[in-house]
């Protein structure tokens, strides 16, 4: 199955997330200040990554590091 990595980023918010593949139900779980995984609600599987402050932690050169359970597969056409 290819998922496709799905980038959404509020700037007014200051709010990033990915998320992989369709919608799916699920919830949060914050692993670090102001980050979050989401959690597919059935299985619990990570399935994206919320972070709350992106711009302003990029701008003081704050390191984020996430591990992802999840490969990610990227092709070109």
């Amino acid at each position: 199955m290819k998922d496709k990595l799905n980038i959404y980023y509020d700037e007014e918010g200051d709010f990033l997330e990915l998320q992989v593949g369709k919608p799916r139900e699920g919830y949060y779980e914050e692993i670090s200040n102001g980050v979050f995984e989401r959690k597919d609600r059935k299985t619990n599987d990570v399935i994206g990554i919320a972070i709350f402050n992106f711009k302003k932690r990029t701008k003081k050169l704050e390191h984020i590091n996430i591990s992802l359970p999840f490969r990610i597969q990227l092709t070109s056409s």
